[in-house]
């Protein structure tokens, strides 16, 4: 099931399937969320929960036993259900079904809100404890923007919202952080620009704990593009496949196993552990610019 949303000169589309807004269009007819061709990538903007990243040897320790889950886990391949909607936002809700408690041995809500803005779109995630235990997650966000046509990806820079001199966290080839060893990144100018060849070294670039709260995505010459406010976020990461017309913009609350971690879920960085009554909110926002 989708919904169209409508915000001033703003349409966007949601659907149940992963809980996902899918697309946002300006007045000009501009789409700016990558439409999943899956040439390159049949993702679009998946939600990511209850683990970000992928599990060490695919699996992990809760309460004592281990249970295996796909990278990015479940709840993008899941059928959300409407909560509430309106004519510039929709809810949409996951609860544990059996297939979740396989891999996932805690009841659970995970509400997401898609709301427009004058300027952009605002996605929220409430995550609640309905159980009679401590419950971890993780959760993050995995938009794809959209490179239009006839501009190239390297025309395009990250501009921070400070000068920032950071180094990214490193990826094994199974996708797991190795805990010795980063790549300098950030040079104190704030400015990162995009190139292919980065990504095809290195896959992701994922930063911890920046002093910028917002980071935009920029055509060098028109100055257009998208600005991210990720600041309730403690990490941002950013992906693309070399030769894709897209950035996939990732704030994160938890990240991939390390190598060297304990393998018990509360023991991840950056892990939340609900108590049971519990909820928390965390929301990341999209201006266009």
């Amino acid at each position: 099931m989708t919904f169209e949303l409508k915000k001033g000169g703003l349409t966007a589309t949601a659907q149940t399937r992963g809980g996902e807004l899918v697309s946002l269009r300006s007045g000009d007819g501009r789409e700016y969320i990558w439409e999943g061709d899956p040439a390159f990538w049949s993702g679009r903007n998946p939600i990511l929960f209850p683990i970000v990243g992928s599990l060490k040897d695919g699996r992990v320790d809760i309460n004592g036993e281990t249970y295996e889950m796909v990278r990015h886990g479940f709840a993008r391949g899941m059928e959300f259900a409407l909560a509430e909607r309106g004519e510039d936002f929709v809810t949409l809700e996951l609860r544990e079904n059996a297939e979740t408690l396989r891999q996932y041995p805690c009841p659970f809500s995970l509400k997401v809100t898609h709301r427009l803005l004058e300027d952009g779109f605002a996605t929220s995630f409430t995550v609640a404890n309905p159980g009679a235990a401590p419950m971890p997650f993780c959760v993050g966000g995995h938009t794809a923007i959209r490179i239009p046509e006839g501009e190239r990806f390297e025309d395009y820079e990250l501009r921070f919202e400070e000068k920032e001199a950071a180094d990214s966290h490193l990826l094994n080839s199974e996708g797991i952080i190795r805990h010795e060893g980063r790549r300098p990144m950030l040079d104190g100018s704030g400015r990162l620009p995009l190139d292919y060849s980065v990504f095809a070294e290195i896959d992701t670039i994922v930063f911890s704990m920046l002093r910028s709260g917002s980071v935009s995505l920029v055509h060098r010459e028109t100055g257009r593009g998208v600005q991210l406010d990720f600041r309730e976020f403690p990490m941002v990461a950013f992906w693309t496949k070399p030769g894709a017309p897209y950035l996939c913009m990732e704030p994160w609350q938890g990240c991939a196993a390390y190598d060297n971690e304990s393998g018990r879920f509360e023991d991840k960085p950056f892990c939340t552990v609900l108590r049971p009554g519990e909820k928390k909110t965390l929301t990341y926002t999209f201006y266009l610019i």
